[in-house]
This record gives C-alpha cells, sequence and structure tokens, in this order.
C-alpha cells in the first residue's frame, strides 16, 4: 500500500532530480523516482545526446541505477515533467519487466499529481517474460 507521503516523496525527489537533466536538444527536463520494495528511492534524468536514439529517458535511468544495486521488486514510480507528459512506450515496456503492479505517478513541475496508474493499464498486453516459448 502507496501512502500519502510516500507519494509526497516521490513527486518532490522527481522534482529535485529535474535539476540535474542534460536535455539541450529537446530542452524538456524530466525527472523520475522510483521506490522499491525495500523502501529505497532512486532517482533519474532524461539524458540527450546529438545522436537522438542514444539518449536515455529518465524513467530507465531509476529503473537501471535500482537494478544495477540489487532491487527487483517496485512500488511506484514518479514522473515529473513540465506539463505532466506521460512515459514512453520503451520505458513502460521496462517498467513491465518488473511489475505490472507498480503504481505509476505522473505530476507536473509544481508538484500536482495529474495521474495516477499502474504499469500494466499504462501498458494493456505487455509482452512478457510469460510470452517467451523455452
Amino acid at each position: 500500500m502507496l501512502t500519502d507521503e510516500q507519494r509526497k516523496d516521490l513527486v518532490q525527489t522527481a522534482i529535485e532530480a529535474r535539476k540535474w537533466v542534460y536535455a539541450p536538444y529537446s530542452k524538456y527536463p524530466v525527472g523520475a523516482a522510483l521506490l522499491t520494495t525495500s523502501g529505497l528511492i532512486y532517482d533519474g534524468v532524461n539524458i540527450e545526446n546529438a545522436s537522438y536514439p542514444a539518449s536515455m529517458c529518465a524513467e530507465r535511468v531509476a529503473i537501471f541505477k535500482a537494478v544495477s544495486q540489487g532491487e527487483r521488486e517496485f512500488m511506484a514510480m514518479a514522473l515529473v515533467t513540465a506539463n505532466g507528459g506521460s512515459p514512453c512506450g520503451i520505458c513502460r515496456q521496462v517498467l513491465s519487466e518488473f511489475g505490472l503492479k507498480t503504481i505509476f505517478i505522473i505530476a507536473n513541475e509544481e508538484g500536482q499529481k495529474l495521474q495516477e496508474t499502474t504499469v500494466e493499464d499504462l501498458l494493456p498486453g505487455a509482452f512478457g517474460p510469460d510470452d517467451l516459448i523455452p
């Protein structure tokens, strides 16, 4: 169960993370904060590259930071942009790998929660480990 305090902390962490964004091309700073079942929060920012496909979204940065520290179970993620943008398809797919029931909060840069949903609702019919034929 995600508490109101945890929601607030996640959104605030994502807001704070936005100051480290590297987005010289899009000028669209994105901050993410991921809460694991161990109680730790991992932040992430978008990191752009002149070769656009080499760029990395904030959500995946936070996920990869958590996974690289041994985390595999996530409770919730907050995403903060100026206008409450939604996660891209690749980020939705990566999130689905670690749990379709993960709560996903979308907020604007003022911290106003615009949407709260689950990864499953963001990516219906997700392709996952059960879809791989042994």
